[in-house]
């Protein structure tokens, strides 16, 4: 027990009458990259949802730390579980710096201020992440991309053991992608962290996850190594699409080819 992080059986979760998950049946370990793919609508940020605790879900039992998600505060969970949400919006003009210590709120006590320790992991997850420079700009100012790089300092800077990402480099060019994805797995080998990664790029799937867990209607439909799972034959089961997986002798990494529908 004592190396699990969550344990979902028989989960589900509906909106309205449309089921999201069905009997979400998962047991994901401590110090490791768990990279969730599967095609649109099909439950993935849902069960980032129900992770971090913004949802509580219809069916079955979901544990974290040996307790139910349910039975944890917001305050206490916020110290545990961290989220980069796929969407995020903010309606006042913050700057930089102020959004990032958002992120130290679960650690500092009501009516106290942030410590040097708070301001220090501030600062190095902004510079984690390349945002040190523009620490005071205002939060509205920035493009999309540069939004999301500061949520994901937010993150960081929220220290948490689990850090759960949806589609965190949905914005962001090759360059800052890479960064991102280069520091969490950092955190997974040199801190013993457990990520949580919506990932649509199966390249970066396969070149950083430990395990990939594949969805399908809601449901888990394979789950393994990324040897044992990234495959011609699930990708088509699940993405309907023709592809070929190879290992590529540059990245070091198994990568996925897809036909384009082009006459050969």
């Amino acid at each position: 027990m004592a190396d699990k992080v969550y344990q979902l059986k028989g989960v589900g979760y509906s909106y309205g009458t449309t089921p999201a998950l069905q009997d979400f049946t998962l047991s994901l370990q401590k110090g490791a990259f768990y990279g969730i793919a599967g095609p649109n609508g099909c439950g993935k940020s849902t069960f980032l949802d129900l992770l971090v605790g913004s949802k509580d879900a219809d069916a079955g039992e979901l544990v974290f730390g040996g307790r139910p998600v349910s039975s944890y505060t917001k305050r206490e969970l916020a110290k545990e579980v961290a989220l980069v949400p796929q969407n995020f919006s903010i309606g006042f003009d913050y700057s930089v710096e102020e959004v990032v210590l958002m992120g130290r709120h679960p650690h500092i006590e009501r009516f106290s201020s942030p410590t040097v320790s708070d301001w220090q992991r501030v600062h190095e997850s902004m510079d984690a992440i390349g945002i040190r420079h523009f620490s005071d700009r205002s939060i509205m100012e920035l493009s999309g991309g540069e939004k999301q790089r500061v949520v994901v300092a937010r993150a960081l800077a929220q220290d948490t053991p689990v850090l759960l990402l949806d589609e965190a480099s949905s914005n962001l060019d090759i360059r800052y992608s890479l960064q991102i994805f280069n520091t969490v797995r950092r955190l997974v080998d040199n801190k013993g962290r457990t990520v949580i990664a919506v990932i649509h790029n199966l390249n970066f799937a396969a070149a950083y996850c430990d395990k990939i867990i594949f969805m399908k209607e809601g449901r888990v439909c394979e789950e393994g190594s990324v040897e044992q799972v990234m495959n011609e034959k699930i990708i088509g089961d699940v993405f309907g699409v023709e592809s070929e997986v190879r290992f590529d002798t540059f990245s070091k990494t198994r990568q996925v080819s897809y036909r384009y529908g082009r006459e050969r």
